[in-house]
C-alpha cells in the first residue's frame, strides 16, 4: 500500500479522539466525585462475561467468549447508558475471529461514539452475487447447493481469507436535540486470499463467481483494501441502546473509498438504515414490535468482491439469520427484519421470548440481477432472559431456519438490533 503513513495518521487521529474525549469526561467525574469519601461509589461499568457455544452455517460449531460491557459517561438522567461487546472466537471450520464494538455516548450526549474493530482468519461459502441460492458456486456448473450446516455439500464454494477491519465514527449533538453529525474513517483489508473451487488447469476450467467478478473488474483475486472516510447523520431517540422499549433511529452514511487513501480502487457506498420500536402494552414495556431495515449500495466506482455489502458485515453483524455471513451480496442490498419481544412471566421481566421474520435481496448489476427480483426469508424464534435488570442487558438464544436447509443456533448478548 502506497500511502500507508496516511491511512496510520488517520487511524492514530480517529482513535485517540474517542480516548481524549473519555479522559476528559474521567477527569470531570473525579472532581465531581472528590470530597465524598464517604459516600458509596455506584459501579461504573457492567461485564457480563458469558461463555460461548454455537452452530451455525458460517461456522460449523463455535466455542468461544463474548464479554459485553455496559457503562455510563454521566448520569442515567443526562447521558444515554453506552455497550461494548468484545468477542473471541475458535471454530470446528478453522476460523479464528476477534472482535471490539462499541456504541458509546460522552456526557450529557455530547459526542456518539462507534467503534468497530475485528481480525479475523476467516472461511465461508459464497455463490455470486444477487439474491439467488439455488445457483451453483461454479459459474455455469450444476452441483448441489446446500444451506444446510449439519448435511454439507463439499463442493460448496469456499473461501479461506484474513480480514482486519477499523471503523471508527465520531458523531457530535445537535445541542440538546436526538440528532448526530460527524465524520468517520473505515478500513477493510482482505488478503491470503484463498479461492478453493478455482481450477484454471480444469477442461473446461472452474471458474468461481469471486474470480469471475474481480477479473472482469480488474482487481487481483489474492488481496484488496478499502479506505475512506465517511459523513455521518443520525437520529436516535431510542429510550436504551442494547434493549429499546420505544423510540426509532434512522441513519445515514455516505462513505467514499479513494485511492489516495490506499483503496485498491475507488468507490464510493452509502448506507441507510431506520429502526423503530411499538410499545404493545403499557402495563408490560417489555411487549415490543421492533422494526429494522437497511440498504446498502454502491454509489460510484468498483467495490472489490468481499467489501460489497453482504448479510452479517453490519456492525454488530446481526442481519440475516439464519444464513451464512455473506450468504446474500451484491452491488445493492435491501434488508428488513420485524421481531416481536415479550415477556414470559405475568409480572416479571426476568425471562422473555421473540419471534422474528425477515428478508434480503441482492442486485447483480454485472449479471443483470435487479433489487427485489429474489427475495430470501429468514425466520425462527428464541429466549431471553434479562442478566442486568436495570441496564435491561439480554443474554439470548435464538434458532432460526430459512431456505435449502438453512438453520442455526445464535447466542448473542443484548437485542439483535
Amino acid at each position: 500500500m502506497k500511502n500507508i503513513p496516511a491511512i496510520i495518521w488517520m487511524i492514530v487521529s480517529l482513535f485517540c479522539s474517542p480516548l481524549a474525549l473519555f479522559a476528559q469526561e474521567g477527569m470531570k467525574k473525579a472532581e465531581a466525585v472528590a470530597g465524598e469519601k464517604k459516600e458509596k461509589k455506584e459501579k461504573k461499568v457492567d461485564i457480563a462475561f458469558l461463555p460461548v457455544i454455537a452452530a451455525n452455517p458460517t461456522v460449523g460449531v463455535l466455542f468461544g467468549v463474548l464479554p459485553g460491557l455496559n457503562w455510563n459517561m454521566g448520569t442515567e438522567a443526562d447521558t444515554r447508558n453506552s455497550t461494548g461487546l468484545i468477542g473471541l472466537y475458535y471454530t470446528t471450520n478453522n476460523q479464528l475471529f476477534t472482535s471490539f464494538r462499541s456504541n458509546a455516548f460522552t456526557k450529557d450526549d455530547g459526542f456518539n461514539l462507534l467503534t468497530d474493530i475485528r481480525f479475523n482468519l476467516n472461511s465461508q461459502p459464497t455463490y455470486g452475487l444477487g439474491s439467488v441460492l439455488d445457483r451453483s458456486p461454479i459459474v455455469g456448473g450444476d452441483d448441489e447447493v446446500s444451506d444446510d450446516p449439519y448435511n454439507k455439500v463439499p463442493k460448496n464454494e469456499m473461501m479461506a481469507f484474513n480480514n482486519f477491519r477499523f471503523y471508527q465514527t465520531v458523531q457530535k449533538r445537535l445541542k440538546k436535540t436526538n440528532f448526530f453529525y460527524g465524520l468517520g474513517y473505515h478500513l477493510d483489508i482482505f488478503w491470503n486470499i484463498n479461492d478453493k473451487q478455482l481450477d484454471l488447469d480444469a477442461s473446461p476450467q472452474k471458474i468461481t463467481h469471486h474470480y469471475r467478478y474481480q477479473n472482469l473488474k480488474g482487481i487481483s483475486t489474492e488481496q484488496y483494501t478499502q479506505s475512506g472516510l465517511s459523513l455521518n447523520a443520525t437520529f436516535d431517540s431510542r429510550d436504551n441502546v442494547v434493549n429499546p422499549y420505544v423510540g426509532q433511529l434512522a441513519a445515514v452514511s455516505l462513505r467514499a473509498f479513494p485511492k489516495f487513501l490506499g483503496s485498491t480502487e475507488s468507490a464510493s457506498q452509502l448506507w441507510v438504515e431506520y429502526r423503530k420500536y411499538v410499545n404493545l402494552k403499557k402495563s408490560r414495556p417489555r411487549n415490543v414490535l421492533a422494526f429494522w431495515t437497511y440498504g446498502w449500495f454502491v454509489t460510484s466506482g468498483t467495490s472489490p468482491y468481499l467489501a460489497l455489502p453482504a448479510i452479517g458485515w453490519d456492525m454488530f453483524a446481526r442481519s440475516g439469520r439464519p444464513y451464512t455471513q455473506g450468504r446474500i451480496r451484491g452491488e445493492d442490498l435491501v434488508y428488513g427484519e420485524a421481531e416481536w419481544r415479550f415477556p414470559l412471566q405475568r409480572t416479571k421481566n426476568k425471562w422473555g421470548a421473540v419471534l422474528f421474520l425477515n428478508t434480503s435481496t441482492a442486485s447483480s448489476r454485472t449479471e443483470n440481477i435487479n433489487l427485489f427480483q429474489n427475495m430470501v426469508l429468514g425466520y425462527g424464534g428464541g429466549l431471553r432472559f434479562m442478566i442486568n435488570e436495570k441496564k435491561r442487558v439480554n443474554l439470548g438464544l435464538d434458532y432460526g431456519f430459512g431456505a435449502h436447509g438453512a438453520q442455526g443456533l445464535f447466542v448473542n448478548l443484548n437485542e439483535y438490533f
